[in-house]
């Protein structure tokens, strides 16, 4: 986090939150170039990631802002569309906190010779069955000794209680099997139950 500094017994100003994403040429000084703005308009990064594909650069950063702030830094950003950078801001709403306690939480990995709809075969199966994808890293590299092209997936998701992580688990196996790649299912620490 990039912390955001009161006075001792200061009441902090409403604050807005908004998600940000930019996309350009990949150069030094990017990054600096955005948290710089981000700070002038009062604004703290609360969440991001960011990494370079091809030869491009992509940001996704979770920003709050003074209220009376946030439409002001909206505005800096957006001018940089016109000159660097495939810029879109979206102002966010809190989310409903309340989760259910009986989800779990899972990480699921796919290993495997690269091939098209990969990502689409197992995102389908898991919108079918209401399985929340949190977040996701895939990554095609060259296999050590051969060099063919390998696929890798990690994948967080929030499984529903009405799903057993073992039918899961046995899910991800068989459309495995059906791709040709290998599966894993880990739950995590908090969530462990026996399958």
């Amino acid at each position: 986090m990039d912390g955001y500094p009161f006075e001792r017994g200061e009441v902090p100003d409403m604050r807005k939150q908004m998600v940000l994403t930019a996309v350009g040429r990949d150069r030094p000084g990017i990054v600096e170039e955005f948290t710089k703005l981000i700070l002038h308009y009062d604004g703290n990064i609360e969440a991001s990631r960011m990494v370079r594909l091809g030869g491009d650069f992509a940001m996704l950063i979770f920003v709050s802002a003074p209220e009376d702030r946030v439409f002001e830094l909206r505005r800096a950003v957006d001018e940089l569309h016109y000159t660097k950078f495939d810029v879109l801001t979206r102002l966010s709403e809190a989310g409903d906190e309340a989760e259910d306690p009986q989800v779990s939480r899972c990480t699921i990995t796919v290993l495997g010779a690269d091939h098209m709809g990969i990502i689409n075969q197992v995102a389908q199966y898991l919108s079918e069955q209401g399985i929340n994808l949190e977040s996701m890293h895939t990554e095609v590299s060259a296999a050590p000794m051969s060099g063919t092209p390998l696929f890798t997936m990690s994948a967080d998701v929030v499984v529903p209680h009405r799903l057993a992580v073992a039918d899961l688990r046995e899910a991800m196996e068989f459309i495995g099997d059906e791709m040709g790649v290998d599966t894993q299912i880990f739950q995590k620490k908090e969530d462990l139950q026996p399958v």
